[in-house]
Parts: structure tokens; C-alpha cells; sequence
């Protein structure tokens, strides 16, 4: 056919609806009503003499005329938008954007504070706003721009949400001074597993990430609470002969001050990965990558800074070891 007689929005058009997998979806990522973009995709079908999607549920799913035009069709489409963004940049210095970012309690207190105080320096005008994303919702959320990045552990979403591994951490006990079960320091494996524990988790129901691990190696605990905030958790620990397991760095941020020790873990679990995400519409943003950039080089782990403040940590964590013998 001759390319100069077709419309060529509506290649966006077919980008938006491959990208979404839903006309719904397509339709808002374009700012259009769904009847115009029905209207557009059917020119296009006619235009190209191909269906080049078939619905199957609540999915658009391609056709192979549609896989065979999209890998070249994203290709130009991203060096048009480059070239047409060319020279764009984001003035940090004079921003008053507001940026919304998804994080649990965990993240706000390990990354807020030193990402305000950069910001304070670089950007004083820009704005954040945490917000805690549900994780069955965190996708949508992403697409929908309800939020422009998010932080959490990995997570199966679908290839539209872009990821980057900025950080891991391992697994410490949280224990009252004196407890029971510490021995020289220690805590056996047979008595963390005889002891109760406190489990932190935002759902309501279904084992925890340690839990699952555990049982993966033949182990089970006995729960005897479970709640929504580490902070809690942390406080109740204090007060009884409950043990929590938790991320390491805001073990140390969330316990002090408080009547607790830190303990290594009596089992090796799996380091618990973080995870920067982002819908792949916002990748090529100006905006959004200078946000993601500051974010990632929170967690760089080649800093004086960082090596200094694990070196705390582990210090502080046999420090208190040596106290409880």
C-alpha cells in the first residue's frame, strides 16, 4: 500500500492498543474516548485488510500481521519521539512537580529522608507524595498514572512494567533484651523455632515472605500476632518474649531508642530484593528518569556512606550481641 495515503496516528494507535491489551486501557494511555478509538482501529483494519487483533476475554490479543509490524513499528516510533524530545530537559532546579511514589512503610523510612535531603539541595520546589500502593493494584496504578514510580520487592508484573534492582537486604531477629532464647549472643535454630513470633504483613491472610521460605526448608513457627507496621511489631517485641523477623537496615532505624537486640538469623533465607518500577510510557520521560536516577543512587553500594553505615550496622548488631551474653 502507499504509505503517504495512511493515516500514520494510527500506528499509535496500534502501538497503544499492542502496549495495553485492552481498548480501555489503550483508549485512556491516548486521552481518547473508546468509541474513537474503536473508530480509529477499525480504519486501520481496513487500511491494512487485516483484523490485526482478536478479542479473548477482556484481551486484545495480536494477530501475526500485528507481530510481524510491531518490533519495527516501537522501534520508529521511539526514535521519532527522541528526536522530537531532543534537547528536552527537566529543570529540577525550578520544578514545582509534584511526584507520587508508591512505597511501604519500610521504604519511606530508609529512602524518604535521604531523598528529601537531596531534593532540599537540587530541587526545592519539586514535591513528594508516598503513597502506599496495594500490590494486586500496583500495575494499573502504573499504567494509569496514579503513580510515577514505586518501590517493593519483585513482583510478577507483565513486560509494560519497566524494573530495576536497587537494592537487598538480609533478615535479622528483633528480640528483648535478655530474652530467653538468647545464648551467647545467639539464637539457636531450635529455639526460634520454638519461640512466638509476630508477623508484619499488609494482607490479611497468607504466610509471610520468611514463612514461605521457611517451609520451603521443612519449618514451620508459631505466630501468635500478625499486623500491618514493623513499628508495632518492633514495640510489642519489647514487651514480651515474641521474636519478629525483619529487613536489617530499618531494623536498626525502627528499634532505636528501644529495649531490643538485633540477632543474626539461625538459617540462611534468600536476601530480600528491591525493586524500582515504572510503566514504560514514563521511560523515555525527561521528568520520571531524573526522578528514577536520584532514587537508584540512593541504593548504590559503592559510596563511603553506604559502606559505613553497614559497617554500623554489623558492628551495632554484635555490639548488642556481646551485651545480651
Amino acid at each position: 500500500m502507499d504509505i503517504r495515503k495512511l493515516d500514520l496516528n494510527l500506528l499509535v494507535v496500534l502501538e497503544a492498543i499492542h502496549a495495553e491489551g485492552n481498548l480501555t486501557r489503550a483508549a485512556r494511555r491516548l486521552h481518547l474516548s473508546q468509541p474513537a478509538l474503536s473508530h480509529a482501529l477499525a480504519r486501520l483494519r481496513e487500511a491494512l485488510d487485516d483484523p490485526l487483533f482478536l478479542r479473548k476475554g477482556n484481551r486484545m490479543v495480536p494477530t501475526a500481521r500485528t507481530q510481524r509490524l510491531i518490533g519495527p513499528l516501537h522501534e520508529a516510533l521511539g526514535l521519532i519521539t527522541e528526536s522530537i524530545q531532543e534537547g528536552a530537559r527537566f529543570d529540577a532546579a525550578r520544578s514545582r512537580q509534584e511526584f507520587r511514589l508508591g512505597l511501604r512503610d519500610v521504604f519511606e523510612a530508609t529512602a524518604l529522608p535521604r531523598l528529601l535531603t537531596q531534593l532540599a539541595q537540587e530541587a526545592p520546589g519539586v514535591r513528594i507524595a508516598s503513597v502506599r500502593a496495594e500490590r494486586r493494584e500496583l500495575e494499573t496504578d502504573l499504567v494509569d498514572g496514579r503513580l510515577d514510580v514505586a518501590l517493593d520487592v519483585l513482583l510478577p508484573l507483565s513486560a509494560d512494567i519497566r524494573r530495576e534492582p536497587v537494592s537487598h537486604d538480609r533478615f535479622v531477629i528483633v528480640a528483648r533484651k535478655n530474652h530467653p532464647a538468647l545464648k551467647r549472643g545467639k539464637i539457636a535454630l531450635a529455639d526460634y523455632l520454638a519461640a512466638s513470633h509476630l508477623l508484619v504483613s499488609s494482607r490479611r491472610r497468607g504466610h509471610g515472605f520468611e514463612d514461605q521460605e521457611l517451609a520451603r526448608l521443612g519449618h514451620e513457627r508459631h505466630i501468635i500476632l500478625r499486623c500491618q507496621h514493623y513499628f508495632a511489631a518492633c514495640r510489642v517485641a519489647e514487651g514480651t518474649d515474641a521474636l519478629l523477623t525483619m529487613p536489617a537496615q530499618y531494623a536498626e532505624l525502627a528499634n532505636a531508642g528501644l529495649g531490643n537486640v538485633l540477632v543474626e538469623m539461625p538459617i540462611e533465607l534468600p536476601a530480600l530484593d528491591v525493586y524500582l518500577y515504572w510503566h514504560e510510557s514514563r521511560d523515555s520521560d525527561p521528568a520520571n528518569r531524573w526522578l528514577r536516577e536520584r532514587i537508584i543512587a540512593l541504593f548504590q553500594p559503592g559510596g563511603r556512606k553506604n559502606s559505613a553505615k553497614k559497617n554500623s550496622l554489623e558492628k551495632k548488631i554484635t555490639g548488642r550481641d556481646q551485651a545480651a551474653k
